[in-house]
């Protein structure tokens, strides 16, 4: 489940730039890098990953300091993805999982609520969270059916991968939470967008997972 770096090298500063957009329209330089953008190395099947917070801008956080860790988080919960796989491959568990899911967006909309945030905003997003999960897992399955070679060799234990998920989730609802603003305004896509970039670079993400970021972050600007 190692992933190519091919996607990422494709995307140049420039691309950054020209999508990034200020209050009113008005186009401004990309942004410093952050301080915590490096991605930690995928980790092998059997490792819950340990992630670290994205570095906080400093004040006044701008549109992309406030959707920057949306991206990020996005694609570290993807990473969880390819441990998802890796622990239901070749057994009965199916990859949709309806029961689990209830459980996920019913917390993540009570973790809005005690933080002041839109229940609703949040369990929206995270269905997107949820689906592009699932677009990895079906994307790992087909390339490890395709060739057993590449299939795991060791089977994560599903609910210490789970914990490490939930620890994510509730990142991101504090990224929501704290992103209402950007979310709402007129250049929440452009920015958005160049965040996603940003991430798909630093990560390294492949092809795969690269489609499924886009996917995770479909409804987190508002119509």
């Amino acid at each position: 489940m190692r992933l190519t770096s091919s996607a990422g090298r494709l995307l140049t500063t420039g691309t950054v730039a020209a999508a990034l957009l200020a209050g009113g329209g008005a186009a401004v330089a990309a942004p410093a890098r952050p301080a915590q953008v490096t991605a930690p190395a995928r980790p092998a099947p059997a490792t819950v990953p340990t992630q670290s917070a994205p570095a906080q801008a400093t004040a006044p956080a701008g549109p992309y300091a406030r959707l920057y860790p949306l991206a990020d988080w996005s694609a570290r919960r993807l990473a969880t993805a390819d441990l998802v796989a890796a622990a239901k491959y070749g057994t009965d568990s199916p990859i949709d999982d309806p029961a689990r899911e209830r459980q996920v967006l019913d917390a993540v909309a009570a973790q809005a609520r005690e933080i002041g945030a839109d229940p609703e905003a949040t369990v929206r997003i995270f269905r997107d969270q949820i689906e592009a999960n699932k677009v990895v897992q079906r994307g790992l399955f087909r390339r490890w059916d395709a060739d057993p070679s590449q299939a795991p060799t060791e089977r994560p234990d599903l609910a210490e991968v789970r914990k490490e998920i939930n620890r994510i989730n509730g990142e991101l609802v504090r990224g929501i939470a704290a992103s209402q603003g950007a979310r709402t305004a007129p250049y929440c896509g452009g920015v958005l967008t160049a965040a996603a970039v940003h991430v798909r670079h630093e990560q390294r993400l492949d092809a795969l997972h690269s489609v499924a970021l886009g996917r995770a972050l479909r409804s987190v600007c508002a119509e």
